[in-house]
């Protein structure tokens, strides 16, 4: 005999906010999370991410500014934020995200942690970016 049929919180509304860069996320039971982009981007359930399994995640730095640049839903179940620097893959099942509002703040404590200590950081690193290019000097 099959178990209780679990059902998925959707959400009854999602905006996003360009300017503070979050998620609003507000549903039937009176839950209202407020997801930052760089919160759902580092969180993000693609095997980018999360790997294939226990201990392949990969730690996601640089993210501070990111921004989601379209959203496409994914049957009725889900949706497939796409964001400003190239990441596409995730896709965001409402139970996800109910799950990952539930849980923000330790789950940033726990990103935070990480970052410290892999001596990362949420800024993007600029350190490996080619030099600027002086106009002025030929070789000949």
């Amino acid at each position: 005999m099959a178990g209780p049929e679990r059902t998925l919180p959707a959400p009854t509304e999602i905006k996003l906010h360009q300017k503070s860069r979050l998620m609003e996320l507000t549903y039937a039971d009176g839950r209202r999370f407020e997801l930052s982009y760089e919160f759902l981007r580092v969180h993000s359930p693609s095997a980018e991410v999360r790997g294939h399994g226990p201990g392949q995640e990969t730690l996601q730095s640089g993210k501070k500014d990111v921004d989601i640049v379209g959203v496409e839903p994914v049957g009725s179940y889900a949706i497939q934020p796409r964001f400003s620097d190239g990441h596409d893959t995730g896709i965001y099942s409402w139970e996800y995200l109910y799950e990952i509002g539930v849980n923000r703040d330790r789950l940033w404590a726990e990103y935070l942690q990480r970052l410290e200590a892999a001596d990362a950081s949420r800024e993007v690193d600029t350190s490996a970016a080619p030099a600027a290019r002086g106009g002025g000097c030929a070789t000949r």
